[in-house]
């Protein structure tokens, strides 16, 4: 009996001793939960553990709060473009500018609403209709938007940008036709020359803005060719056509996103998707459109004369695929109606004889003056032949022909 209260006392000594310690160290790992308690209150040994000994009642601290640093950002305006508002008033009668076309004139009539924005004389008038052509004219009829345009005369200048959603089936004849076949190309150019045709019978001035290079090489060589039949038919009814293609491309005529801007800055130029422009991209474009307006309107009222050299001719009709309009440029560019900028005044294949210019300077003065024909021959041959030894003595001279009695 006296071993078992032995141990019994020995079990209860070891309990009291290691258990405070176990408690203790589960306190220090309560701490990584950021809870806390107070020292007085834990149990001492095992009898404060089974019969709560400690009065005190036990208090807990309030997680502790972890302080971060944080820095105030000072708060910077969201950045967007700036509004489409003219800081001057315009004129009552100033001359209407109206762009027509898909997203792409959209964003191009932005650009020349803020390019003329100090001119009083000259309002933007925004027409453009996002994935609107000429295709699909089930969806968007521009011709028939054209003709109301035109009947409410509600624009003195147009400016056209069309044809980045023209690549689909072309319903001819009840039947459809694949893009860019030589039926759909027939069809489609139909279309293009309806639609100029109002411009030419109601007396507007056109800017036609073709298309410039896609980031996809199909895409792209696709656009290629739909500008080709638009740049035919621009030329054809006398509208002012721009090609911006090479203005959007590398050395190489390859795309680029990145180009110089209007100030020579070298800035992102198209956006995202490779097909529109960027805000740098449109004003670049509107540069060019404003250098073309100078043919029609100078700060005041629009001057035009409007003039086909090639009304009811064969043009059109030269369609040399795949060429894509190559021999129809040519055939304009002798017509007159194009103008190379590296064209040269030609060059005469006939060598100019002293000989015989002589002869036609003496018979046009001798038919005027008979009895001076012996004067004349000599002071001619004077004036013509380089004496002997002078730089531009290149024995080119004349020869004059002696009368037979002397």
């Amino acid at each position: 009996m006296q071993i078992r209260n032995i141990l019994f006392l020995f079990i209860i000594f070891v309990f009291g001793a290691i258990l405070p310690l176990k408690v203790y160290a589960q306190s220090n790992m309560k701490k990584s939960e950021n809870i806390i308690e107070i020292a007085q209150n834990k149990p001492t040994n095992l009898f404060d553990l089974l019969f709560n000994n400690n009065q005190q009642t036990k208090k807990k601290t309030p997680k502790r709060k972890v302080q971060t640093r944080t820095t105030k950002r000072k708060k910077t305006a969201t950045p967007s473009l700036s509004p489409i508002t003219s800081s001057i008033e315009k004129s009552k009668d100033a001359t209407r500018l109206m762009v027509f076309g898909d997203s792409l004139a959209i964003d191009l009539s932005k650009a020349l609403t803020r390019f003329y924005a100090e001119d009083p004389n000259l309002v933007v008038i925004g027409r453009g209709v996002g994935s609107s052509g000429f295709v699909r004219s089930d969806f968007f009829d521009w011709n028939k938007a054209l003709k109301d345009a035109i009947i409410q005369n509600d624009f003195d200048i147009a400016v056209v940008i069309i044809g980045i959603n023209d690549k689909q089936n072309l319903s001819v004849r009840g039947k459809s036709e694949k893009p860019l076949t030589d039926r759909w190309k027939r069809e489609y150019t139909k279309k293009l020359n309806g639609f100029l045709e109002q411009f030419r019978t109601a007396n507007k001035p056109v800017v036609w803005v073709g298309l410039p290079p896609m980031a996809s090489s199909k895409f792209s060589a696709a656009m290629i060719q739909i500008a080709s039949l638009q740049r035919l038919a621009a030329f054809s009814f006398g509208a002012q056509y721009i090609d911006i293609y090479d203005r959007f491309t590398d050395v190489n005529g390859r795309y680029i996103s990145m180009g110089p801007d209007i100030n020579g800055k070298n800035v992102l130029m198209r956006k995202s998707d490779g097909i529109h422009f960027s805000r740098a991209g449109s004003d670049k474009v509107a540069t060019y459109i404003n250098q073309s307006l100078k043919l029609f309107y100078r700060g005041g009222v629009v001057s035009l004369a409007i003039s086909d050299p090639l009304l009811r001719t064969d043009a059109l009709l030269l369609l040399r695929p795949p060429f894509q309009g190559l021999g129809q440029i040519r055939m304009l560019s002798i017509a007159g109606s194009i103008v190379p900028l590296n064209a040269l005044i030609p060059r005469s294949t006939e060598l100019i004889k002293v000989t015989n210019l002589v002869n036609n300077t003496t018979n046009n003065i001798i038919q005027k003056t008979p009895n001076s024909q012996n004067i004349i021959k000599d002071k001619l041959e004077k004036t013509i032949n380089a004496p002997s030894g002078r730089a531009d003595d290149f024995g080119v001279g004349i020869t004059m022909v002696q009368d037979a009695d002397e």
